[in-house]
């Protein structure tokens, strides 16, 4: 409704010497190709959960991933911001 651009279950495909490859990635969301987000629904973010989206974020050439973990009492203490400098 208010006009924002995004894509769910985007294909991430990977490039390598000219040759492409799809690997099977999917970004859950993508707002505006500037933001990813991943949503999960875990006890606790583990360190996976940040290399996972660490890897999309270096692999799509983008700066800024959220993951939203929707197993929690306040939906703010679930949310996590990661920013990749190249």
């Amino acid at each position: 409704m208010r006009g924002i651009k995004f894509e769910r279950q985007k294909p991430l495909t990977i490039e390598y010497k000219g040759i492409k490859l799809d690997c099977g990635y999917r970004l859950d969301i993508i707002v505006e190709n500037l933001i990813i987000i991943e949503l999960k629904a875990v006890d606790k973010i583990l360190p996976i959960c940040d290399a996972q989206l660490l890897t999309y974020l270096k692999l799509s050439g983008l700066k800024l991933g959220l993951i939203i973990n929707f197993n929690v009492k306040m939906l703010k203490d679930g949310i996590k911001r990661i920013v990749y400098n190249f």
